[in-house]
């Protein structure tokens, strides 16, 4: 007869040291990233503050506040409008060649900034593609405010259509089909029951296409130029700030890291998941 061998009991407290001592790793880890990430944003506060009118309160500051804010709410209801239908049609219909078309909108987000200039500049631009015909029109696009827009809306875009499209892939569709059953039309199942269940992933990837306008730097000076108050954003004026207004350029990245920060919490609060994308 054999006798069964009594599998070894577990040594609870070897493993509870093991598990201590990788978490110890784990959060020394986290910390060093955490120091990393922080104190260079730690640096700019402590330079910008106290408060120095020499750097709040100069035209030029005013100047990229204002073209900043206007062209990036601008970019961002350009995207709204456009990438929503974009988005449900992706979230809901099966077609030949979806792959490429999901990586044809993706691609603004992997592309080097200053080639997503230099291909507006090419398609656009006087000697571009499609510049003997907008000159013809009397149209003008380089180095203009539209430029601007232009720029942020195509490296920002991709961001609302790729939160929109997982809110509505999200939505139980029985619901909509509870309410064509009821004999709700379609424009109405989708304002009354799709877009308010989808609206946390659509408010969400707005904030993120705001903010990522808001940030832009590569493609706008690339197809927009660096001028004060028709095309220099607030990144551009940091870069100009850097050689000439240090305080300048202080006081506008402390906005746009405090700006970036209420958008991730903001972001957050409304998806507690966070911001997906795919």
């Amino acid at each position: 007869m054999k006798q069964s061998i009594p599998s070894p009991k577990p040594d609870k407290a070897a493993a509870s040291r093991h598990f201590s001592g990788g978490r110890l790793v784990f959060l020394s880890v986290t910390l060093v990233l955490l120091l990393f990430l922080m104190l260079p944003l730690l640096a700019v506060a402590l330079r910008v503050l106290p408060f120095r009118a020499t750097g709040w309160l100069s035209a030029s500051t005013f100047d990229a506040l204002r073209l900043s804010l206007f062209t990036a709410t601008l970019s961002a209801a350009l995207a709204i409008v456009i990438g929503t239908p974009i988005a449900y049609f992706l979230a809901r219909e099966e077609f030949t060649g979806k792959t490429i078309v999901d990586a044809l909108i993706d691609l603004p987000m992997v592309l080097p900034p200053a080639v997503a200039g230099l291909a507006l500049l090419m398609a656009f631009g006087r000697r571009g593609l499609l510049g003997p015909v907008l000159s013809a029109a009397g149209i003008d696009l380089p180095f203009t405010t539209a430029a601007v827009v232009m720029a942020q809306t195509f490296v920002a875009a991709p961001f609302y259509v790729r939160a929109a499209k997982t809110g509505f892939a999200s939505v139980d569709r029985g619901l909509e089909q509870m309410s064509a059953l009821l004999g709700v039309s379609n424009l109405r199942t989708f304002f009354r029951i799709t877009l308010p269940l989808a609206a946390p992933s659509l408010f969400g990837g707005a904030l993120m296409t705001w903010a990522r306008a808001l940030g832009e730097f590569g493609a706008t000076i690339m197809f927009a130029g660096n001028f004060q108050g028709t095309t220099q954003t607030m990144p551009l004026a940091i870069y100009i700030g850097f050689e000439s207004n240090l305080d300048s350029a202080l006081a506008l990245s402390f906005i746009l890291i405090v700006v970036s920060f209420g958008i991730l919490a903001a972001v957050r609060w409304v998806s507690p998941r966070g911001f997906t994308v795919g």
